[in-house]
């Protein structure tokens, strides 16, 4: 399957106005488009421009509630509840990490869960938010179930990512990573491209391994068995059940302390119910800052400079790599699946925008397979 590159820019002003279109705010447009194109910067094509057909059939089918306004319902000096009332879960996310950041200054430490909310792209940048004002940053989120637990064969937990950031020279620290061996989204770009999945990356739907993406995709829409495998895989001898245990993690700290549904529950009867998970801690009350941030990089520069595997000459350190793509997005663009540039131009097609402006003449190079 081709891929096409296109500017950061045009796929913002994109995003900006197909989701104005959809009746969001500017600034609420501007978030969503930030966390969308944070994925793209960072090569992590699952969930960037190609989620948006995701979104689109959210808000038609009234999974997202565009006009939703998130309430604070528990409240101490150090944590909050909000209740999302199915709105867009990047909004959701933004208001969240937010109130966790201005509690941590405050305080040292911010913790607020959200129910009640939709899909809210990477882990990672509600993390990277707290980083960026010197704080340690953590989130995670359930989704809909698709991770079979160790031993099982029907999906429970979601991907259910955890992602944690802190600053850091020259690279910040930034990990953002599934519980899951692969997230559902990397199924759809193999989908797309009619390709097998590798073995050991998912179940059907009596416990046997698949290669067929396609397949599990449908039994975990259809809730009749199978999904994807815990990190660590299908068995306990490459640590499968420490997986299912992150993916568990993930539920206390999203689902569980907020009341709202866990992975199995959600995503059904016309509701999402997805719950998130937010954290910021300020170093500041454990020592000062900088030094305790000079500490992390001897740290990290001591883990890059350490003796090397045969064969291969670098070590990183979690951040370093989308630092790069990011240099390389700048240089050569984003690089956007065929299958997704068509379902971005029937998307701007439905919502009455000037597709030629952003996508010329687009023609295929392939029989292009759309989720319309």
């Amino acid at each position: 399957m081709a891929y096409i590159n296109y500017s950061r820019e045009l796929l913002d002003k994109f995003c900006m106005e197909a989701f104005q279109k959809f009746g969001f705010t500017e600034a609420e447009a501007r978030i969503i488009s930030d966390v969308l194109l944070m994925s793209d910067d960072f090569g992590i094509e699952s969930h960037g421009m190609q989620r948006l057909v995701r979104y689109h059939k959210g808000i038609e089918s009234g999974l997202i509630h565009v006009d939703a306004k998130p309430e604070v319902v528990f409240e101490t000096p150090i944590s909050a509840v909000i209740d999302g009332h199915s709105g867009m879960g990047q909004i959701i996310g933004h208001q969240a990490m937010e109130m966790a950041i201005e509690k941590a200054k405050k305080t040292g430490v911010g913790i607020v869960t959200v129910r009640n909310s939709n899909h809210y792209g990477i882990a990672g940048y509600y993390a990277r938010m707290a980083m960026d004002q010197g704080l340690i940053g953590f989130s995670c989120t359930n989704s809909e179930a698709i991770m079979v637990p160790t031993f099982g064969k029907k999906a429970m937990l979601g991907s259910n990512p955890i992602a944690v950031s802190a600053p850091a020279d020259p690279y910040p620290f930034f990990f953002d990573a599934s519980t899951t061996v692969v997230t559902r989204g990397k199924l759809e770009i193999y989908n797309k491209k009619s390709a097998p999945i590798p073995t050991g990356w998912a179940v059907n739907k009596t416990g046997a391994s698949s290669n067929d993406a396609s397949e599990v995709l449908g039994n975990i829409k259809a809730h009749e068995g199978g999904g994807i495998v815990p990190l660590g895989g299908d068995t306990e001898q490459l640590g499968g059940h420490k997986g299912y245990g992150y993916g568990m993690l993930c539920e206390l700290f999203s689902s569980i302390l907020s009341q709202g549904v866990t992975s199995a529950h959600t995503m059904q009867n016309g509701f999402s119910g997805i719950c998130h998970g937010f954290m910021a801690i300020n170093p500041a009350y454990f020592g000062e800052p900088e030094a305790i941030k000079e500490h992390f990089n001897t740290y990290l520069n001591e883990l890059r400079n350490s003796p090397k595997a045969e064969g291969q000459p670098r070590i990183y350190t979690h951040g370093e790599k989308e630092m790069e793509a990011i240099v390389k997005v700048q240089k050569e663009g984003i690089p956007v699946n065929e299958n997704t540039v068509k379902e971005m131009i029937e998307m701007a097609e439905y919502l009455g925008m000037d597709t030629k402006a952003y996508f010329g003449d687009f023609k295929s190079t392939s029989d292009v397979k759309s989720f319309y």
